[in-house]
């Protein structure tokens, strides 16, 4: 059950509450001596909008011109869509399909103007016509108070003998004019169509956001990983419609007692896969537990990027993606491991082996349309941490001499001439003769 923000009177009931006698208008205190167990929720005016913007965007999937009628309604023009969906029973039947998927009770009209559809759809009369003449029949047979007027203005045209709509649509123009106020009289010529009712379009903002609120206060993680499913799912459709990804989640736990916890979910490269994002967070709850039990969550998505074309795959998509999957892998190492956890061997532009490389953040691999570096001569896997004196005569020489003759700018000069060489046990080493301290090995090949 759900009441007013002033917490007295009830706005909106279940159907277990109804039963036992509860009704939108009642008093609390009434509703809680028939049912003394009634769940009580105070509307939120904030949230409210929040939702009702909520199902603005997955409406835009399917019509383009949508406006937002407060405090609980939207409309979409639907006449221009008709021959792309194969007519109005089409389209109806795929908003019902929507609605049913997404759970939601909601009334579908169709109107010849907007407040026509608006008012068919409150009072449950809406049928899948547009049949202009049945519409206004449909509308005639409603009690004024349906249509929205206020009850001064019901009052004052029941005092005229008028206590439906087709009542006031039979009155002439001018009787209307001279009976009715100016606000009254463009009502209802906004209803019968004879007065222009233009909608400003809504456009639906850059950032994904979903809230979850829970009847119970949930005390482990598991019990968020429900509503966490739903809300990607509904992400990655989002995604694959905009044909974007990202590489950004936020999550925020709402506690009743305490500051709220919030997680900034990073992947390594762009992404759009609800069971990816699943695991990350799943991995994520799990290094840290939940401080305090959990009344509501908030999923919000800011950041998007053009989604790139897969590459390693053939026309029908078969071949496997390896640079999704090193984005899946590197991922999920991160969010067990932590993000400085991982460190990624860099070249660097020096001829010293010691100092041409450097451990830094992971970073995406590079494109295959970028210029690849000019291929470097045969190096070991394993380099050493120093060099160490050769104490044993080699067997064999493979290759060599390579002279690096380096570092005078730095004060650690080198001048070496490298071999790669085979030890009399067979092993097989990178070894080099300074030319002022003698031989030594440098590193081990496999």
């Amino acid at each position: 059950m759900i009441v007013d923000g002033a917490g007295q009177t009830i706005t909106q009931v279940c159907a277990t509450a109804r039963e036992l006698g509860v009704e939108v208008g009642m008093r609390l205190k009434t509703a809680l001596g028939l049912a003394p167990n009634l769940h009580i929720m105070q509307a939120d005016p904030k949230q409210e909008a929040w939702l009702l913007e909520d199902q603005a965007r997955w409406l835009y999937h399917y019509a383009a011109h949508i406006t937002l009628a407060p405090p609980d309604g939207l409309w979409a023009e639907v006449s221009s869509l008709q021959k792309l969906y194969g007519g109005l029973p089409a389209i109806w039947q795929t908003v019902e399909q929507a609605l049913t998927e997404r759970q939601i009770t909601a009334w579908i009209a169709i109107g010849h103007t907007p407040l026509a559809a608006r008012i068919l759809a409150l009072t449950g009369k809406g049928e899948c016509t547009a049949d202009q003449g049945h519409i206004l029949t449909a509308l005639g047979g409603l009690p004024l108070q349906a249509a929205g007027f206020d009850k001064k203005s019901c009052t004052r045209l029941q005092h005229l003998g008028l206590s439906t709509l087709c009542d006031v649509f039979s009155l002439p123009a001018p009787e209307l004019a001279r009976r009715l106020s100016p606000e009254l009289l463009g009502m209802v010529q906004k209803i019968q169509g004879t007065r222009a009712d233009p909608k400003a379009p809504w456009q639906p903002p850059h950032i994904f956001r979903q809230r979850a609120d829970f009847i119970q206060e949930v005390e482990h993680t598991q019990g968020l990983l429900f509503s966490l499913q739903r809300i990607l799912s509904e992400l990655e459709e989002d995604l694959c419609w905009r044909q974007q990804d990202t590489d950004t989640l936020l999550l925020t736990l709402l506690h009743r007692h305490q500051e709220s916890t919030r997680f900034r979910i990073r992947t390594t490269g762009p992404e759009h896969r609800a069971d990816v994002f699943l695991k990350l967070i799943r991995l994520k709850l799990d290094q840290q537990p939940l401080s305090a039990p959990v009344i509501a969550l908030t999923f919000t998505v800011k950041r998007f990027t053009s989604r790139e074309a897969p590459t390693g795959q053939d026309l029908l998509g078969e071949t496997q993606d390896l640079n999704e999957a090193w984005h899946t892998l590197i991922s999920r190492l991160q969010a067990r491991l932590g993000d400085q956890a991982l460190k990624q061997l860099t070249p660097s532009e020096d001829h010293r082996p010691e100092c041409a490389w450097s451990a830094k953040q992971v970073c995406k691999p590079t494109k295959k349309n970028e210029v690849a570096p000019a291929p470097l001569p045969h190096r070991p896997l394993w380099l050493l941490k120093g060099p160490k004196p050769l104490d044993q005569t080699p067997t064999h020489w493979h290759s060599g001499p390579e002279r690096i003759s380096s570092g005078w700018w730095d004060g650690q000069r080198v001048h070496r001439d490298y071999y790669i060489a085979q030890l009399p046990g067979g092993e097989i080493a990178w070894v080099f003769r300074d030319h002022q301290e003698g031989w030594f090995i440098h590193g081990w090949f496999g």
